[in-house]
């Protein structure tokens, strides 16, 4: 079951992909989304933790609607949103409900991703501080939650990842416009990889603006981490945290990311020889082929263009990605079936033509994404 699995320790494994996580088995009882009030603090809580916060439409539909309202509210002067439980703040989208969907031609593969993708905007571009604390597993559709906000609080618990690329999906809510811009190919590492990243590291990767120890989040939301200066927007010129130089095993090792090719990538790793390079290659040969494909072209083209162009591009290729078939064999590989050993189509990177990859690309017409 469910909690055997998250006690065993396999859940984190990056090939279980906790991000993707099935719908069937939340407790309808209790609310999906909690919205209050605290104060002049508008607070949101991801109510599913029997499934580690996973984010579906219905959910989606109640946060965005209260998001505008309390942006315009005189009466709120920040948000805060966070999960519930003590394991995740949230680990990815219902992917399963969409690859239902996806099957039998349901609006909801459409539906999912372009609203899930106007939330994901609508925090990018929120005016007043919002505040995402990060506590636990955050993978997937909960990164588009927090990273796009002003404050994003990790702590020793925090686990962060985006391992789309092992179900034939690829890094998106926004992950073409962030990942690129963090320290040197560290993003790219990231995407390609689905490499976990812990507690301070979430930091000083850049991803996270703070660091609180768990016990101490409430405290430091009340008096300590943001002063009045932060409620009024004083802080929003720092930005990002200043990124400290980010190693894995050793120094500069994810400079072997840089190349202008998949295929360059696995090369320079193998070339290096070193264990990490060893476990990367490894990691890369069992990821989707196209999707590690579109991902770099993703993260070479995100790098300069705005969030919302960024949106517009990850709908088109997550609707590709629909009308495909690598990311219907990734998700029974992995949550369906559960070998773990999914046969993808094409199965090599040189199968894998331009052509292919630019097709993803393309405009949708009047299908595009609007924002």
């Amino acid at each position: 079951g469910f909690e055997e699995c998250w006690l065993s320790g396999r859940l984190l494994d990056p090939q279980h992909l906790v991000v993707l996580l099935p719908h069937y088995l939340d407790d309808h009882a209790e609310p999906e989304v909690l919205l209050e009030k605290v104060g002049r603090a508008g607070v949101i809580t991801m109510n599913r933790p029997k499934v580690l916060n996973a984010l579906n439409l219905t959910m989606i539909r109640q946060i965005y609607p209260q998001l505008k309202k309390w942006e315009s509210d005189n009466e709120t002067d920040i948000v805060i949103i966070k999960g519930a439980g003590d394991k995740a703040f949230c680990a990815g989208g219902d992917i399963r409900a969409v690859t239902e969907a996806g099957k039998v031609g349901d609006s909801l593969a459409q539906d999912f991703f372009r609203e899930e993708y106007i939330l994901n905007n609508a925090i990018g571009s929120y005016r007043k501080p919002y505040i995402a604390l990060i506590d636990g597993i955050t993978m997937g559709g909960g990164v588009g939650l927090s990273v796009h906000g002003r404050f994003r609080v990790a702590t020793e618990k925090t686990l962060f990842a985006m391992p789309e690329t092992a179900i034939g999906l690829f890094p998106d809510v926004g992950g073409g416009y962030f990942l690129p811009r963090l320290q040197g190919k560290l993003g790219l590492f990231l995407a390609l990889t689905g490499f976990r990243l812990k507690g301070r590291d979430v930091q000083r990767a850049g991803v996270a603006t703070h660091f609180v120890e768990s016990k101490k989040v409430p405290c430091a939301l009340s008096v300590q981490l943001f002063t009045s200066d932060a409620l009024q927007g004083r802080m929003k010129g720092r930005g990002v945290v200043e990124v400290l130089l980010f190693s894995v095993s050793c120094p500069n090792s994810v400079r072997l990311f840089s190349a202008s090719s998949v295929e360059g990538i696995v090369k320079n790793l193998k070339t290096d020889g070193s264990e990490f390079a060893k476990k990367q290659t490894e990691t890369l040969s069992k990821m989707s082929p196209t999707s590690l494909k579109i991902t770099l072209k993703q993260l070479q083209a995100g790098a300069s263009l705005s969030l919302q162009d960024v949106l517009v591009m990850e709908y088109r290729l997550s609707q590709a990605c629909m009308r495909g078939y690598d990311f219907y064999e990734g998700v029974r590989a992995v949550l369906v079936d559960k070998d773990q050993n999914p046969k993808w189509n094409p199965s090599t990177l040189e199968e894998v033509s331009d052509q292919m990859v630019e097709q993803c690309f393309s405009s949708l017409g009047e299908k595009d994404l609007t924002l």
